[in-house]
């Protein structure tokens, strides 16, 4: 089994502590680091869990399902029914599950905010999804990266995209929508500048 180690400079980030901090724990036997055979110091998620108050065994495996839209219950029963049947053939225990009626783009869905905050507390052993753009619709990887920080992975059933052509445009145009709000803002923001220096220049 892999183990996942961090360098003191990546381990005080996790945990918001300086590198110095870390040597001074290690002199007085509050934290002991580990030594790699050329006297390197080094940390693993196990010593993160005693930072935070949390015990490797207490870490728990997490099914989380979404879909879009309440007219979409339907397919979250499918989505839950698969992820059941997925868990029972792999031998993998689910000690809670989890959902969200949601886009994939809302990164303030409440059982997602949840499930990040625990995986940062280091309480999650392993996240079980049905398809990445179950989890987010975009930066799948970085939420992955942040997961493996912590010690956990995400189990993912299917690698092909799950949301239907319709959830797809809508998402699509959510981002067209934002980016053409940005661009009018800038726009009037630029013409009531405009408008201003001209009031000043006549006023002079």
């Amino acid at each position: 089994m892999n183990i996942e180690i961090y360098s003191p400079k990546r381990f005080g980030a996790m945990i918001g502590r300086t590198t110095q901090t870390l040597q001074r724990w290690d002199r007085e036997g509050i934290l002991l680091a580990k030594r790699t055979p050329t006297d390197r110091r080094y940390y693993t998620h196990d010593d993160y869990l005693k930072v935070v108050g949390q015990k490797a065994s207490e870490r728990i495996n997490i099914s989380y399902c979404r879909v879009s839209s309440a007219s979409q219950k339907k397919d979250l029963q499918s989505q839950k029914q698969a992820m059941e049947q997925f868990c029972i053939v792999s031998g993998r225990a689910i000690h809670e599950k989890l959902e969200d009626i949601g886009s994939g783009l809302n990164y303030k869905r409440k059982s997602f905010v949840s499930l990040m905050s625990r995986v940062e507390r280091g309480e999650v052993h392993e996240i079980v999804i049905a398809h990445k753009d179950r989890l987010v619709r975009f930066g799948f990887e970085w939420f992955e990266h942040f997961c493996k920080l912590h010690g956990t992975r995400i189990i993912v059933m299917n690698s092909d995209s799950l949301s239907p052509e319709q959830e797809t445009t809508k998402d699509l145009l959510s981002i067209i929508h934002c980016f053409s709000s940005r661009l009018y803002g800038l726009r009037k923001y630029k013409e009531d500048l405009t408008k201003i220096v001209q009031e000043q220049g006549s006023k002079n």
